[in-house]
């Protein structure tokens, strides 16, 4: 059985002053449920979200702690830093029947690292520097830019969009956590809606080398919860709302769905941050650290299961 509420705008009320730039999302929490995520077909108006206000599922894991209504203050002030896009190739001018017109070659999920317009993403969504992007950011507007860095591996892609200032991630102080942690993604799958999803950490390592096609990781956090195509590249958050990793892909066996998920590190994160540009005291220190020094760390080395990128 599932359970849907609605929280109202004075139950999700929090002290953030760039807020007052942005509609406060309505938050639907569907308790141990994933019915509202169906759907791989790929386009841009199935991607292009309509309206101004973001409303936002919440789906939290059987297992999961704390419950919706817990979070829903988080990920309403965390929903500021999040980004669906479509990433488009030029048509060239004289293919017959395009006009110019550029076609859609990836969607998937981001996240702002700047106010100015910086984000991330996956590497597979974001596929090559130079390719245009358009994005919708939580002011409900739809914003142009274009892809600036990509990393094969590990799976990171960077995009700078024009004309839109916005509240960015806060990076934890630490990458480490312990198995068991709450932690929460933020995503929105194909012909869905904008998606929180409540789950826990399983490990902060997965040692064996993933590739799919040119790209893939060697290292991962595996998460317990159940994400779906489209949501590749959406930011992974502790209870504080700090940033620790990057939904990347999801987890099988035999073609069946484990409710299990790999996201990039935020070591790894902080390193192609700043190896891409300038970054903050706090991403520098993030890109020296490594989650190999946590404690109560162990590594998953599970080749048997099939990795899949959630784009």
């Amino acid at each position: 059985m599932w359970q849907v509420m609605t929280f109202t705008t004075a139950q999700l009320a929090f002290s953030l002053s760039a807020q007052r730039r942005f509609r406060l999302p309505r938050i639907v929490a569907l308790l141990g449920s994933s019915l509202l995520l169906a759907g791989c077909a790929t386009g841009e108006r199935d991607l292009m979200l309509q309206g101004d206000a973001r409303d936002i599922a919440v789906v939290v894991d059987a297992a999961a702690a704390p419950p919706a209504e817990a979070l829903s203050g988080t990920v309403a002030r965390t929903s500021t830093s999040f980004i669906t896009l479509l990433v488009k190739r030029p048509r060239k001018d004289n293919a017959p029947g395009s006009f110019g017109r550029a076609r859609g070659v990836a969607t998937g999920s981001g996240f702002f690292i700047d106010t100015r317009g910086k984000a991330l993403t996956a590497g597979h969504v974001a596929v090559e520097p130079g390719l245009k992007v358009s994005a919708r950011a939580a002011d409900g507007r739809i914003h142009e830019g274009r892809v600036i860095a990509v990393s094969s591996v590990p799976d990171i892609g960077m995009l700078q969009l024009r004309d839109v200032r916005t509240t960015p991630v806060t990076p934890a102080a630490s990458p480490c956590l312990s198995p068991g942690t709450p932690v929460f993604s933020l995503g929105r799958p194909r012909k869905g809606r904008d998606t929180a999803r409540i789950g826990t950490l399983q490990s902060l390592r997965f040692t064996t080398p993933v590739r799919y096609g040119n790209f893939g990781y060697d290292e991962a956090m595996v998460v317990r919860m159940s994400t779906r195509r489209g949501e590749s590249g959406g930011p992974l958050f502790n209870q504080k709302g700090e940033l620790v990793g990057m939904i990347v892909s999801t987890l099988s066996r035999g073609g069946r769905s484990l409710n299990l998920a790999h996201a990039i590190p935020l070591t790894a994160l902080a390193r192609f941050v700043c190896a891409n540009g300038q970054c903050s005291a706090r991403w520098r220190k993030l890109a020296g650290m490594s989650t190999r020094n946590c404690p109560t760390t162990t590594a998953l080395a599970q080749p048997q299961l099939q990795p899949q990128p959630a784009q």
